[in-house]
């Protein structure tokens, strides 16, 4: 007997215009919060991230920073969504390469990390590039009716 055949995978070179939008303004959104929060309470968001030694006034300066870089991205990604897919764009897929980066930490610095936060700030960190990476590529895909400039962006009339 013949195994029935399977569905055809999801097509994932297309994302709904709405979805990838949505996504887009989560993850903004999510940066404004974890931004505001690292500025006013960086202990708070560090420790999770690499236990006691968030106390220290090095660890909440870094706090802060990061802090003061995610809330950047995220007000910028905000008022890009605003404009056009194409403002957009350059501002989400940064925040993904920032993400990216927090994960490639995460991982160099994985066996020195609290046991009880290192696998969330990992699944937080990779979950956010991979999901910024997805929707900078979707908020690029050409529009119905759009000439493409070659760029990768899409002109509109």
């Amino acid at each position: 007997m013949r195994a029935a055949p399977r569905p055809p995978a999801p097509n994932l070179s297309s994302m709904d215009e709405t979805i990838s939008k949505a996504l887009a303004r989560l993850v903004a959104w999510g940066r404004v919060g974890i931004g505001v929060s690292a500025i006013a309470a960086p202990t708070l968001m560090a420790r999770p991230w690499i236990g006691d030694p968030a106390r220290s006034s090095g660890s909440r300066l870094l706090a802060r920073t990061m802090g003061g870089r995610d809330l950047a991205l995220g007000i910028g990604a905000l008022r890009a969504l605003a404009l056009s897919d194409q403002e957009a764009r350059p501002w989400v897929a940064l925040g993904g390469m920032a993400d990216a980066v927090d994960a490639l930490a995460t991982v160099l610095a994985f066996g020195s990390l609290p046991r009880y936060g290192r696998w969330g700030i990992l699944a937080v960190t990779v979950g956010a590039a991979v999901v910024s990476t997805r929707v900078a590529v979707a908020l690029d895909a050409p529009l119905p009716g759009g000439s493409d400039t070659g760029l990768g962006a899409t002109v509109t009339r």
